[in-house]
């Protein structure tokens, strides 16, 4: 566990993402520094105008206005890292990405050829002599039953209808028969 130093190498890309980000940390301590000047001299100003002295009071003012300048071109500066830093990680994400697609794709290709092989090698005859009765047993088995059905599909030739009609009284029998399985049928 202890043997083994592992070595992280670190890409030209991620050491540009840590510039960024160490410059961004720095604009907002910078920030910092600006916003306590910027109220230091509002104090200053407010301190002046009590004693009297207008100029250095608005000198205290144009230094704040100043530094008020300097805070809106850091907050410029800061936008524009902050979208260049998640540019350049978002185009790092997609490379690894379309990397991964593009081995998971080999890998495939590779399986595929893999499969095809051994199914084109089975095919040809290498397979063992019990394997190769067992497919010639299930074949019978099958031609079994699709004979089976074959057969069962085939209609039975039934007896013609007579063509001569009753004479009355069967007729009246045959329709006093129908009648009664027509109530019965209604009544189940």
């Amino acid at each position: 566990m202890g043997n083994n130093s592992s070595t992280h190498k670190i890409s030209a890309q991620d050491k540009a993402i840590l510039d960024m980000k160490n410059q961004r940390d720095k604009l907002h301590q910078y920030q910092r520094r600006i916003t306590v000047l910027t109220d230091r001299e509002t104090s200053i100003a407010r301190q002046m105008l009590a004693a009297g002295d207008k100029k250095r009071a608005l000198l205290a003012l144009r230094r704040k206005k100043y530094q008020e300048s300097l805070l809106a071109k850091t907050d410029k500066q800061l936008e524009q890292l902050e979208q260049l830093t998640s540019s350049v990680e978002f185009a790092l994400v997609q490379k690894d990405v379309v990397f991964g697609l593009e081995q998971g794709t080999s890998v495939l290709k590779e399986i595929h050829r893999e499969m095809g092989g051994e199914v084109s090698d089975m095919l040809g005859g290498k397979i063992s002599n019990q394997d190769e009765d067992e497919v010639e047993d299930e074949l019978a088995a099958l031609e079994m039953e699709v004979v089976g059905r074959v057969e069962a599909d085939v209609q039975p030739v039934l007896p013609e209808v007579p063509t001569s009609k009753l004479p009355s009284k069967e007729r009246a029998k045959v329709r006093q028969r129908e009648q009664e399985e027509e109530r019965t049928a209604m009544l189940a």
